[in-house]
């Protein structure tokens, strides 16, 4: 059984379980109802059956590299408290899935936007009655304030340490409290990526008829859709929902310059700073495309969730998000959207994208830690929950190396995103997202910054400085 509610910034609000994503990691169901500050729809109930047997089917066991003894769940009744991001439809599918093959775990699970968890999660794990298993923006505060509990033993008992070492490095915080290294405190449910998705009519319509492979080439697209009085690119940036054009800003940066130094600011390096002179001709390049009316009219009013069900109706030539989706733009548009890795600046320069974890952690004071450790083991080692990441989360389910990634659907969007993150992970261009720097950057920085630059209020310039500013502040002791 799973009871889902929705959780607001300070009061709590009935909602439906959110649209069919992580997410990503994560799909959203395009037929569900789009949660968003503006909806509340009644409260319900999700429900899984329970398999005829307590024990997992073989096809369903772990594989030989998942530890057989060591923390579990146990045979007594579990409830585990839960506390994931609005709008993605994965975690749900593996809770459900779980519950299936061990009957005497049940969930309780809250949800939230994103913003939201940015600003919430710490009182949330500091009060008296925390989840077992949350959603985590970032972790870096979260662990100088001790409010994460330590992995390091589960990875032991687990056998992660034999894992390939990139898959946790960005769950790693040091004792100087930079990321990418030390103890583990947390793990990923899958291993998202981000590019451009296409509706493929319109693009054959601009004559678009393979991916571009420079930036110019791809602006040049945006050009012609805007002359052919298409949508060049559909976009969210309501608060709420956090500011998405730091999707296409962070691409941007990546095409004009190195990912290295993206990389260092995220992971709060010494001396880092987000206000290079690449990062503001990509800020100038994003503001271009304002002027130019590239993005939707209503871009600082509209949320995820109705950005993404307006481009899977077919509004929008071109969407910057994530394979979380994939599952969802199948369900809208079957075989009708595609998938690029957003291209350099030169033709034949290295490829990158946001490419990490869909990041949980177990609080500190979890009640149920081992339980929620032992479910973690299970989404990266299981083969049906393997086979869920893909299905739903559209991505890499991680994991030992001698499991091999579950098959999509012939036809299926995630066939590219799963080929693509291949030729990411080749060029060595993986960066974590710009939001994720620090506990309330995305909320206080990226977010308002951005959206006054969609209403004509801020700058290139002015925008990298603000966020360095709030990115100081947020760091200062």
């Amino acid at each position: 059984m799973i009871k889902a509610k929705a959780v607001g910034s300070s009061t709590r609000r009935r909602s439906v379980r959110g649209p069919g994503i992580l997410v990503a990691a994560l799909a959203i169901v395009a037929s569900a109802c789009a949660p968003g500050a503006s909806v509340a729809p009644s409260a319900t109930t999700v429900s899984s059956a329970p398999s005829s047997s307590s024990a997992p089917s073989t096809s369903s066991a772990p594989s030989a590299s998942a530890v057989a003894a060591g923390p579990s769940c146990g045979t007594a009744p579990v409830v585990l408290n839960g506390y994931f991001e609005t709008g993605f439809d994965l975690p749900f599918k593996l809770s459900a899935e779980f519950t299936k093959q061990f009957p005497n775990v049940t969930w309780n699970i809250s949800q939230d936007q994103f913003a939201n968890l940015m600003s919430s999660t710490p009182r949330l794990l500091a009060g008296d009655n925390p989840p077992d298993l949350i959603r985590l923006p970032t972790i870096v505060s979260l662990v100088k304030d001790n409010l994460l509990k330590n992995l390091d033993s589960y990875a032991t008992a687990f056998g992660w340490d034999k894992w390939p070492a990139s898959e946790l490095s960005q769950d790693r915080v040091a004792a100087d409290g930079t990321r990418g290294s030390g103890s583990l405190y947390a793990a990923g449910l899958n291993y998202s990526l981000t590019g451009v998705f296409y509706n493929k009519k319109e693009a054959a319509q601009i004559g678009m008829t393979q991916p571009p492979t420079t930036l110019a080439a791809f602006e040049d697209l945006l050009a012609k859709a805007k002359a052919a009085n298409l949508q060049p690119i559909m976009a969210w940036n309501a608060s709420a929902s956090g500011g998405g054009l730091a999707f296409p800003l962070q691409q941007l940066m990546a095409a004009l310059g190195s990912t290295q130094p993206i990389n260092d600011w995220i992971f709060q390096k010494a001396g880092a700073t987000i206000d290079t002179p690449t990062n503001l001709a990509a800020a100038q390049h994003l503001q271009q495309w304002i002027s130019a009316g590239y993005f939707n009219k209503d871009t600082n009013a509209t949320e995820y969730t109705d950005a993404n069900a307006r481009f899977g109706k077919g509004e929008g030539v071109f969407m910057f998000n994530g394979d979380w989706q994939d599952a969802a733009y199948d369900t809208a548009a079957p075989g009708n959207v595609g998938f690029f890795i957003f291209p350099s600046a030169t033709d034949g320069g290295p490829v990158a994208a946001m490419s990490a974890p869909l990041t949980y952690g177990i609080p500190a004071k979890a009640k149920n830690a081992d339980c929620a450790a032992f479910f973690l083991n299970w989404v990266a080692t299981n083969a049906a929950a393997r086979q869920v990441d893909v299905t739903v989360g559209g991505s890499n389910p991680g994991g030992p190396t001698d499991l091999t990634i579950p098959p999509a659907a012939a036809g299926s969007i995630i066939n590219d995103t799963l080929a693509a993150g291949g030729a990411v992970a080749k060029s060595n261009g993986a960066m974590d997202f710009i939001a994720n720097s620090t506990g309330t950057i995305f909320a206080k920085g990226w977010t308002p910054e951005l959206q006054k630059m969609v209403g004509g209020k801020e700058t290139p310039d002015g925008l990298l400085k603000a966020v360095q500013a709030e990115y100081l502040k947020e760091l200062a002791p």
